[in-house]
């Protein structure tokens, strides 16, 4: 058993609580450890079964002893979107009137409103633990006329991680190098896609599979990621990392501006007609594939006369050309300050004095614009306006460099046993799109294959969605949507379903407390509506 006793004092103690947990899901009290005080509550909302005493919150600061009785210490969180197509947001409830701005949206007032307009979340709803019960909300409710039933819950995540998109062409550390935050390894480094690198964070054998101070600081990095803090992290043999999701990212105490507009190869392409007759080579430096304009299909379709350049690294096909340095945090993402220095020489015939030559990066961030005297030596000169636009509109290409961050999870078994007492025909009804699963309200993809492995965008999500049980694990909300009679046929917890109005007046299964919504935060207008899934609803 953990006896957990914080010094400070229960926050939010003086205002209305989520709801009580006192009784279960089926009115009866959690096993009590005929060991503990009479004055403490035992949580059984996860397995480390804290004995929280009076006044005091459980380890994951989630659930507190109020006056004898377990409570929910944060708010559940109702999507609310306006008839006349307006972004969904979060519905206040009885906010005490200091947090109340004069002339904002006013508080919930006890309307009847459809599922058209609300959706409850699984934020702060609560979890199915210890896997027998029910979720928390079995809501039914009617959209465009249909019947539905919403099953929310908390569900608490072993098997689940973080994949994390990094928009920069800096290195930041060879492919499987580890990634650590506060010392403790807690991902690594994965693939470099088109003008990204992409990070996996977090994962079962870094919660459980290490030492407790690695899985507490992978909950902790996680954590923060999802709730859209930023983190520092640093990669063995290459970078330091601030990330944040929807940020740009910090790499070596820099800011990031630019992703790039495409490959150097790609680049030449793009931007070939508008070179020609300005330039007579150009070179945009890249550290995955180098392109000389001249040399490359656009270049000799354009007519333009062969340099006589002679390129280190290893050519691929014509213009395009592999390793021509090492990775780095200089020109086009490679090593390099001086971009002469992946040029070889100058082949006597073809080069002749005078030739204008660019040289630029994939960012238009770096570029140089030289001439080449009688020995055929490039000598840096100042770059013609003409030359410069054209720099210039690389760079208006690039979109604005920023930390994608992705909640990857398994929903497994105590999930599918808060929805029904067979969890396999769950699986099968979201592999048939009878159900839509929702994370916070947000979309989620579902993965094919076996299981339900869901994958969501944090910034689509509410703020301060995910959470941490000390053994250790990340909590996360889960929504499954569906039609009431497909709810029936996959053995559903029929019995367990109460209305969207009563779900709005007192909150869970419990008849005591009121959920209470402390701000009132837009959601990404782009989300779709939950309910308005079209297979559902056909």
């Amino acid at each position: 058993m953990t006896e957990h006793t914080k010094t400070d004092g229960l926050p939010g103690m003086d205002m209305p609580v989520a709801f009580e947990t006192g009784a279960g899901a089926f009115g009866k009290a959690p096993p009590r450890n005929e060991k503990m005080s009479s004055a403490k509550v035992e949580c059984n909302a996860c397995p480390v079964l804290c004995q929280i005493s009076e006044g005091r919150t459980g380890a994951c600061d989630r659930y507190a002893n109020k006056e004898g009785v377990l409570v929910r210490v944060d708010p559940v969180l109702l999507l609310r979107r306006e008839i006349a197509g307006e972004a969904p947001v979060l519905v206040p409830f009885d906010r005490p009137a200091a947090e109340k701005a004069e002339g904002s949206v006013p508080d919930w007032n006890g309307d009847l409103l459809h599922a058209d307009e609300v959706f409850v979340t699984g934020v702060g709803s609560s979890t199915t633990y210890p896997d027998y019960k029910p979720a928390p909300f079995i809501v039914a409710s009617k959209a465009q006329g249909v019947d539905m039933v919403t099953v929310v819950t908390e569900g608490i995540f072993s098997y689940c991680s973080f994949k994390v998109k990094i928009d920069t062409d800096r290195f930041l550390g060879s492919e499987q190098a580890n990634v650590r935050y506060r010392g403790e390894v807690v991902g690594h480094v994965t693939t470099a896609e088109y003008g990204s690198q992409m990070l996996s964070l977090g994962g079962v054998h870094h919660l459980t599979g290490g030492s407790k101070k690695e899985g507490r600081m992978t909950a902790e990095l996680m954590q923060l990621l999802g709730n859209k803090k930023a983190v520092e992290c640093t990669i063995d043999g290459g970078s330091t990392l601030v990330i944040q999701a929807g940020k740009a990212p910090i790499v070596n105490g820099v800011e990031e501006q630019r992703m790039r507009v495409g490959c150097g190869s790609a680049a030449v392409g793009i931007f070939a007609r508008q070179f020609a007759g300005v330039a007579d080579e150009v070179v945009v430096v890249d550290d995955h594939i180098t392109g000389v304009l001249t040399e490359h299909q656009a270049g000799r379709c354009l007519d333009m006369a062969p340099s006589g350049i002679q390129m280190l690294g290893r050519k691929s096909t014509p213009g395009r050309y592999f390793q021509v340095a090492n990775p780095g945090n200089g020109w086009g993402g490679t090593d390099i300050a001086d971009p002469l220095s992946i040029i070889e020489g100058w082949e006597e015939g073809l080069a002749r004095p005078g030739l204008r030559l660019l040289m630029t990066s994939t960012t238009g961030e770096h570029a140089q614009w030289y001439v080449l005297d009688e020995a055929l030596k490039p000598v840096e000169q100042p770059m013609p306006p003409e030359v410069r636009r054209i720099v210039e509109r690389i760079g208006e290409n690039c979109e604005p460099s920023l930390c994608t961050v992705l909640f990857l999870g398994g929903a497994g078994g105590s999930l599918r046993a808060g929805v029904t007492e067979n969890p396999v025909l769950l699986t099968r009804a979201i592999k048939r799109a009878l159900v839509n699963v929702t994370c916070g309200g947000a979309p989620a993809y579902v993965w094919p294959g076996g299981g339900i492995t869901v994958m969501a965008d944090v910034m689509r999500m509410p703020d301060n969605s995910f959470g941490t049980v000390p053994t250790p694990a990340i909590v996360a909300p889960i929504e499954f949507s569906m039609r009431r009679d497909d709810y029936e046929a996959l053995g559903g917890h029929m019995e367990h379903i109460f209305p969207l109005e009563q779900a709005l007046a007192r909150g869970a299964w419990q008849e005591d407390g009121a959920p209470l919504a402390r701000q009132w935060v837009v959601i990404d207008e782009a989300n779709p509506w939950p309910l308005g899934h079209p297979p559902m609803l056909g």
